[in-house]
């Protein structure tokens, strides 16, 4: 078994290797003059089972192109099989037709993923779990859920005059997330009613749930802007919630989000490092990151093993 890192990530990657005790693969993934991706790899490859990490977030083409391209170079030099592992799917949030003349995006990537050569994907906490079937090679999500429970229960201790808590969807569509990590903590959940008037922006409507004296945890898959959390925390200490937190798999955090969740009601936004983030993410005193090379590592040995991946959700 062989790892081999783009560069979209390379701090989770090798916490990946560490995990697993296994150093990265030597590879060169750099630029031609003209920003043409180019990569060598610098070890043989040849029957090995080789697992190339790269999340396809921000500057998603590049990171998107870098996987495509180390991928057509493992098939090349006769990798016996490939998996492409994404810890975050860009283009995840166009999978499906919102209107006359839109694209699936989605499932154009999994088209071009399949295409270069990849046997199989492993992704964490996939926007839309029927992303799944977008591709024809056999997929893996996995889901933060048991790393986001272990640190709320860790963070959140309840004693006797604590404060019930209470697990929030942002969305109606984050239910079904947000019901399986208040099962893990025996909470109560709640749901925020909102309309996106335009694309980016968000306006809670109503509160579907008694919040009234609740330490309130906002729970979603990704966070982009913040718009929708902020206004969602704001909305809750307006009903009577005592506090609101958010934990979220993914940090997407496009400008103005970091300036946004500084200045909002939220006590602290909790992100797993599925996405590499900038330094003015990393000294924020109101973000924090959990980390999923533990989660990601024991499932890629998992597949190496041809063992059950579905066991660590259990």
């Amino acid at each position: 078994m062989k790892l081999l890192a783009g560069n979209s990530n390379r701090s989770l990657a090798q916490a990946i290797g560490d995990y697993l005790d296994l150093p990265l693969t030597k590879a060169q993934v750099r630029r031609f003059a003209d920003n043409e991706v180019f990569v060598t790899i610098d070890e043989n490859v040849r029957g090995e089972d080789v697992f190339v990490i790269q999340s396809t977030s921000y500057p998603a083409n590049d990171n998107l192109m870098e996987l495509l391209i180390c991928i057509d170079a493992l098939q090349r030099a006769s990798a016996k099989r490939i998996t492409a592992v994404m810890p975050y799917f860009g283009y995840a949030r166009q999978d499906r037709k919102t209107g006359g003349r839109t694209p699936i995006s989605a499932k154009l990537v999994a088209n071009l993923i399949t295409r270069a050569g990849a046997d199989r994907v492993l992704s964490m906490d996939l926007h839309a779990g029927q992303i799944q079937g977008f591709f024809d090679i056999p997929t893996d999500n996995l889901v933060a859920i048991p790393v986001m429970a272990r640190d709320i229960k860790a963070t959140y201790k309840t004693g006797k005059n604590d404060a019930p808590l209470m697990i929030v969807s942002p969305d109606v569509g984050g239910v079904v997330r947000v019901r399986q990590l208040a099962d893990r903590l025996n909470a109560e959940i709640a749901i925020v009613d909102k309309r996106r008037p335009r694309p980016g922006e968000s306006e809670v409507m109503n509160i579907v749930g008694d919040v009234s004296g609740k330490r309130c945890i906002l729970f979603d898959d990704i966070v982009d802007s913040a718009g929708t959390l902020v206004n969602a925390a704001q909305a809750l200490v307006d009903r009577g919630a005592k506090s609101v937190s958010a934990y979220v798999s993914h940090g997407v955090l496009s400008a103005p989000a970091v300036q946004r969740v500084t200045n909002s009601i939220m006590t602290e936004l909790v992100i797993t490092d599925s996405i590499e983030q900038p330094d003015e993410v990393k000294t924020c005193d109101k973000i924090r990151t959990v980390s999923v090379a533990p989660l990601i590592g024991e499932a890629i040995r998992r597949i190496a093993n041809e063992e059950s991946v579905s066991k660590l959700f259990d």
